[in-house]
């Protein structure tokens, strides 16, 4: 596959409205960071936009901030699995607002179920290479860092891949990130834009082929849920003969009808950390807009993207074996939950996801993903706008959009 920095772009913009309505400060949240792992942080001229990278954990932007050390933190920071210092089986949920992962997850060309492997969360791994093992920093400045890695894989199917990762994360000019969404920022509301530059090469010396399996490129943003979080997707209209479903929404089992609403356009899927599951968004149906509204905090989260012209080709993550493996998903969203009855899960966040395509890439050849956050605080007239002209929704509609549940 080609490579291009537009093959993938994706922009995050998180508004928040109220100042100090997180317990922990960002300057909180590095303090501790910093007792268990490196913390780089990048910061503007005033000091009031910076970001926290722990390199260790695979170059993770662990969190952000738009108000200093004294503002809020934005991103979710497991707390109780760090101050362990230990790792454990399955995967090490340490958190962040920006993980490299790469795919798929389930199917025959997982890289997460070793061969003949059930397709259940007792056999599910995460590679340690994007889970516990650590980038190397290859730079670093003021405004940005750069961290790289080695990587051998080998999926369901006994494939084996030989790649190297980099990840060039960048403190942005916000008024600029956000012009790329056609918005301005107004006066008086603080801001922090960053974004992740995620290329893999195929350093191995065959060519990855789908009839053996090929590789994505998977970054996830972890966001702190609550019971008035809710996520938003517009979709593309058309009939299922043409588009497919509107929304997978089986991943982990069906979501039930008082968590996900398909109505106007729009997917409503309910993100409080009560209730294991995930949706995805197939090419012909992703738009290059999501977002999620957090009516407690006041948080607005908005998800920009632009799928590269023509690709159809995702890997497919379903656990199961596929009869269409290349046939997944652009974008999900994750909602974390007890996986069973009464047992422990891994923390009290949601996700926001985007994928490269599925990457045929010959010996030498590489491809990049890149995905950009802003967070913003602000008045709420403002919120509004950008919701309504984003996602053609108002934070009323929102917020009452499971009332009747």
């Amino acid at each position: 596959m080609k490579s291009s920095r537009l093959a993938c772009f994706a922009v995050t913009v998180t508004v928040l409205l109220t100042p100090g309505s997180r317990a922990a400060t960002f300057g909180d949240d590095v303090a501790f960071l910093r007792q268990h792992q490196q913390v780089i942080e990048l910061a503007d001229a005033t000091g009031q936009a910076r970001v926290a990278v722990v390199p260790a954990w695979q170059g993770r932007i662990m969190t952000s901030t738009a108000g200093g050390s004294g503002g809020d933190s934005y991103g979710w920071v497991n707390r109780e699995l760090i101050a362990t210092g230990r790792t454990v089986p399955h995967i090490n949920v340490f958190g962040g607002e920006d993980r490299f992962w790469l795919g798929p997850e389930g199917g025959q060309f997982s890289i997460f179920f070793a061969k003949g492997a059930t397709f259940d969360l007792a056999h599910w791994f995460t590679p340690a290479s994007i889970d516990t093992e650590p980038f190397e920093v290859v730079s670093k400045s003021a405004d940005r860092v750069v961290c790289s890695r080695a990587i051998r894989l080998s999926n369901y199917s006994g494939t084996a891949f030989e790649l190297e990762v980099r990840r060039e994360l960048r403190l942005l000019n916000a008024a600029e990130a956000m012009a790329t969404l056609g918005l301005k920022l107004p006066k008086g509301v603080a801001a922090v834009a960053f974004e992740s530059a995620n290329t893999i090469r195929n350093t191995g010396r065959q060519a990855w082929a789908k009839d053996s399996g090929l590789l994505s490129i998977w970054i996830l943003g972890m966001f702190n849920a609550s019971p008035a979080a809710t996520v938003v997707v517009p979709y593309e209209a058309g009939p299922e003969s043409a588009r497919g479903p509107v929304v997978n929404d089986t991943y982990f089992g069906k979501v039930p009808a008082d968590r996900l609403l398909v109505k106007d356009g729009r997917v409503f899927f309910r993100t409080d950390a009560n209730y294991r599951s995930k949706i995805g968004f197939p090419p012909r149906r992703a738009k290059s807009l999501l977002g999620s509204y957090d009516a407690a905090s006041r948080t607005l989260t908005l998800v920009h993207f632009t799928l590269p012209a023509g690709a159809t080709d995702y890997v497919n993550s379903m656990w199961q074996l596929q009869e269409h493996p290349f046939a997944g998903d652009v974008v999900n969203s994750y909602n974390d939950g007890p996986p069973q009855p009464g047992a422990k899960q891994l923390g009290r966040f949601f996700e926001l996801e985007t994928s490269s395509p599925a990457l045929a890439l010959q010996p030498g050849a590489a491809a990049t993903h890149v995905h950009q956050t802003i967070h913003l605080q602000g008045a709420e007239p403002e919120l509004d706008a950008i919701a309504r002209a984003a996602l053609g929704v108002r934070l009323e509609e929102i917020k009452h959009a499971f009332a009747s549940h």
